[in-house]
């Protein structure tokens, strides 16, 4: 038995796959050509940003209306750098203020999200981004399982609504 080694740099499913290829080109006839290389497995992709439209839209400035945008997914630090913030500290309902300015990308044509822009939107909108972080940040938890009382088919529901204002 031969002893393989993975090194940092090559990934399992490539060992393997060179496993295979060295495994079956063994088994065959010496003079048969070389099988060809497995083609490589596509990655598990994670999807980090989600776009979104607000219901009613933040008015800039100028009076531009902007409605559609990106939500990034929240990490730890974003969850944990509103705790120390003075201002949730004097009022902890500014912490949705806070948290949804760091992970919004992306406001029509303004990637500078600050407090500043969350503060002047309008309580639906910051309501339906509230809801929107809770939903990409929950992934999978808000599903249930559910039977039909009168045809007892089964399916699934998403718990959180999939628009402003449906459960």
């Amino acid at each position: 038995m031969r002893r393989r080694t993975v090194t940092p740099g090559a990934g399992l499913e490539e060992t393997l796959d060179n496993l295979a290829a060295a495994t079956a080109s063994r088994q065959e006839a010496p003079a048969a050509a070389a099988p060809a290389r497995a083609p490589r497995r596509e990655r598990d992709t994670l999807q980090t940003e989600f776009a979104f439209e607000l219901p009613r839209g933040y008015v800039d400035d100028e009076g531009r209306v902007h409605r559609n945008g990106t939500m990034r997914l929240a990490t730890a630090r974003d969850e944990l750098k509103p705790q120390i913030d003075l201002r949730v500290k004097e009022n902890p309902a500014y912490l949705s203020v806070v948290l949804l300015a760091q992970v919004i990308t992306q406001l029509g044509p303004i990637t500078d999200v600050h407090t500043g822009i969350v503060e002047r939107m309008y309580a639906t909108d910051v309501a339906f981004l509230q809801d929107f972080y809770r939903r990409i940040n929950s992934e999978g938890h808000t599903h249930a399982a559910v039977t039909c009382p009168l045809c007892h088919g089964s399916f699934e529901v998403d718990l959180s609504g999939g628009r402003l204002g449906e459960s």
